[in-house]
């Protein structure tokens, strides 16, 4: 099994920029795809961004066009989500999640392996 680990999370003030990490361990990330997601206090899960492994195609959803980049580190079996020109609405916890197929797709019920949360806050 894989396990995943987010990171990278913070306070930042509005028009700000973080830079969160998916750090995968217990088998390398080839086959998968990962995607980021987030929820809010009283809000759905949300899909932001998914990456397939192998061969790096990238999908972004909604609020994460144009101002989110997913990438990843093949050698260090790692996913990044670059999120740019943060708003206070996108206060969230942010996770990642991974499964076991080519993609990139976000449907929430392909994921299988999901990690714990990095809480972004960004202030007015």
């Amino acid at each position: 099994d894989v396990q995943l680990q987010a990171s990278g999370g913070g306070l930042v003030q509005a028009g700000g920029s973080l830079k969160l990490t998916c750090a995968a361990s217990g088998r390398t990330l080839d086959d998968f795809t990962i995607g980021w997601f987030r929820q809010a206090p009283g809000k759905e899960r949300e899909g932001l961004s998914s990456i397939y492994f192998n061969d790096g195609r990238t999908l972004l959803v909604g609020s994460a066009k144009g101002r989110f980049t997913i990438s990843r580190d093949k050698a260090n079996n790692t996913v990044y989500l670059e999120m740019n020109s943060l708003k206070p609405e996108d206060t969230a916890v942010y996770s990642c999640a991974a499964y076991l197929g080519r993609g990139p797709y976000l449907t929430t019920v392909l994921y299988d392996y999901w990690g714990k949360g990095t809480l972004v806050t960004v202030s007015s």
